[in-house]
C-alpha cells in the first residue's frame, strides 16, 4: 500500500463525551455529526450563534449540555474527544495542549496545524459510513468526490448494511464452515447490490444459508481466476476484475503488475510475486502452477494477476490445464490488452476500412529467447495488416530482418512503446527498417509492445511528444 496522508479510523462515540469550544456555526456542525455518533457532548461558549442554538435545541437534554463560559483544563477530565473553534493561533495553541496534556485526541475548526484528526467528508448509510478527506488540501474536491459516492451508493444500501449486522450472529450459529459463512456474505453482496430499493427479511436469511447449504462440499472448494490486470493504469482495469481483487484470499501476481492495480486488492488477502521476465529470471511456470493449484486445494480463491490480457501470450491455457487437471474451479476475466492501450495512447486505430484488413500479434521470442523459427514471415510483410510484436527488444535486429527480406517495407511506420498507459510510458517513433538502431540510441527498457503498420501514419507525422499526450489523456 502507498503513503497514507491520514489514517481513516472509526471511532465508536457512543455513550462517551466529547468537548466542544465554542459556539460559532462551524462548531454547531461538529456538535450536530457528533450528537449523530451517539456522543454526549459538553459545549463550552459564552454564547451560541444561531446555528448552534438550533442543534441544541432539537437535541436530547441528556446528549448535550451548554456551559454558557469559557472552556477550563479541567473540563477535558473523562473526555474522548475535544472540538475547538478558535480566533486565533495563540488560543488554538493554548486549547490544543490543554486537550493533549489529558490524552484527549483534538481538533481545532480550520487550523489543520493543531489537529490530532480531521473530520473529511461523510457518506452515510449507516451502519455503512464511508468518509473521505484530502488532508485539508482540497475541501471543495473532497466535496466533488461525496457527491460522486452519494450518487453511487443507494439509500437502501442501510437497510442491508442493519441487516448484515443483526444477522452475523445467526449466521455464525447456522452450522455453515467458515468457507460456507464466506460464501454467504459473497451472496449476500450480490443480493443486497441487485435490490438496494428492497428491505431485507428474515426470508432472505433463511434461503441464504440453505443455497449455501445446497452447495455441500462445493462452498468448501477453492477456485482459481485468471485476470487480465491491463496494461497498467488502474483506471483500466475491469469492473469484474475489481471484483475478483476484493474477493481473493491469494493474489499471484507478475512483475508487470502495477502496484496501483494491487491497491484494489482486498487487503486481507496474502501477495505472491511469481513474477517471470522473459529471457531474465524467471519463477519457472510448474512452480506457478503447483503454487497455484496447492492453494486452492487448502479452499482459497487463488486469483492469478496478469499484465495485459491474461489470453493473449500470457501463458494462460497452461495454467487453465493445470487446474483442470487437479479437479480445480477456474474463471477467467480478460483485460485490456498492450496493444490496446498502446494504441489508446498513440490515438490510433488498429484497424481501419480501406486501408487494414488484418489485426496480427506475434510473439518477438520463442521459450529458449531467441527469435522463433516458425513465424508466417509473409503475413508479417502484408502492408494491409497492422502487427504488434509482444516481448520483442533482443531479437528486434533479427525480426526486422527477416520481414524486410519477405517483402516488408523498411519505410513503414513503426513505434515502439515501454510502459504503455503508466505514468512512466516512453516511445520512440520510427521507420521499422530504423527502429532498432532508434531503440538502442533511445535507451528504451522496460515491458516494450512494437506495433507496425499503415494506421501509424497520422501519429507519426504529428510526432506527438509524450508528455503531451499524457496530459491530454490526463484531461479527457
Amino acid at each position: 500500500m502507498g503513503a497514507l496522508a491520514r489514517l481513516p479510523v472509526f471511532f465508536a462515540l457512543s455513550g462517551r463525551r466529547a468537548l466542544v469550544a465554542g459556539g460559532t456555526a462551524g462548531a454547531a456542525w461538529k456538535v450536530e455529526l457528533l450528537l449523530a455518533a451517539g456522543a454526549h457532548v459538553a459545549v463550552y461558549a459564552a454564547e451560541l450563534s444561531e446555528e448552534m442554538q438550533a442543534v441544541i435545541g432539537v437535541a436530547s437534554p441528556d446528549t448535550v449540555a451548554w456551559h454558557a463560559r469559557a472552556w477550563q483544563a479541567g473540563d477535558f477530565a473523562g473526555t474522548t474527544l475535544a472540538v475547538g473553534a478558535c480566533n486565533n493561533d495563540d488560543d488554538a495553541a493554548r486549547f490544543a495542549a490543554a486537550a493533549r496534556a489529558t490524552g484527549t485526541p483534538v481538533n481545532v475548526i480550520d487550523k489543520p496545524d493543531y489537529c490530532d484528526f480531521s473530520f473529511g467528508s461523510i457518506v452515510n448509510r449507516s451502519p455503512l459510513v464511508v468518509g473521505i478527506s484530502t488532508d485539508g488540501a482540497a475541501p471543495v474536491f473532497a466535496q466533488a468526490v461525496r457527491a460522486k459516492i452519494e450518487a453511487a451508493l443507494p439509500h437502501g444500501f442501510a437497510a442491508w448494511a442493519a441487516a448484515a449486522r443483526a444477522w452475523r450472529a445467526r449466521v455464525k450459529e447456522s452450522g455453515l464452515s467458515f468457507a460456507g459463512r464466506r460464501k454467504f456474505w459473497q451472496l449476500f453482496a450480490g443480493l443486497a447490490i441487485g435490490n438496494p430499493g428492497r428491505t431485507p427479511t428474515d426470508d432472505d436469511l433463511t434461503s441464504l444459508i440453505h443455497n449455501v447449504g445446497r452447495l455441500g462440499p462445493a462452498a468448501d472448494a477453492g477456485s482459481v481466476t485468471l485476470v487480465g490486470a491491463g496494461p497498467g493504469d488502474p483506471e483500466l482495469l475491469t469492473l469484474r476484475a475489481v471484483r475478483a481483487l476484493q474477493t481473493a484470499d491469494v493474489i499471484l501476481f507478475d512483475d508487470l503488475v502495477s502496484g496501483e492495480v494491487l491497491d484494489f486488492a482486498r487487503r486481507e488477502a496474502r501477495k505472491i510475486l511469481v513474477g517471470k521476465q522473459g529471457h531474465g529470471p524467471s519463477c519457472k511456470q510448474s512452480d506457478v502452477n503447483d503454487i497455484m493449484v496447492s492453494l486452492a486445494r487448502q479452499g482459497r480463491h487463488v486469483v492469478r494477476l496478469k499484465g495485459g490480457d491474461p489470453l493473449i501470450f500470457g501463458r494462460a491455457g497452461e495454467e487453465i490445464a493445470a487446474c483442470h487437471q487437479a479437479g480445480i474451479s477456474v474463471d477467467i476475466v480478460p483485460g485490456v490488452s498492450a496493444v490496446q492501450g498502446a494504441a489508446s495512447r498513440l490515438g490510433v486505430s488498429l484497424t481501419g476500412r480501406g486501408q487494414v484488413r488484418r489485426l496480427q500479434l506475434v510473439t518477438g521470442h520463442a521459450a529458449n529467447g531467441e527469435l522463433p523459427d516458425d513465424i508466417d514471415w509473409r503475413s508479417i510483410a502484408d502492408g494491409a495488416a497492422t502487427t504488434a510484436i509482444y516481448m520483442p527488444v533482443k531479437t528486434l535486429a533479427a525480426f526486422v530482418s527477416r520481414a524486410i527480406a519477405a517483402g516488408l517495407d523498411a519505410g513503414m511506420p513503426a513505434v515502439a512503446i515501454a510502459n504503455a498507459t503508466r505514468p512512466s510510458e516512453r516511445r520512440v517513433m520510427s521507420a521499422i527498417g530504423a527502429l532498432h538502431d532508434d531503440i538502442v540510441k533511445a535507451q528504451l527498457t522496460g515491458p516494450v509492445l512494437v506495433i507496425v503498420g499503415r494506421v501509424l501514419e497520422p501519429a507519426v507525422a504529428s510526432q506527438v511528444d509524450v508528455g503531451e499526450a499524457l496530459v491530454r489523456a490526463a484531461l479527457r
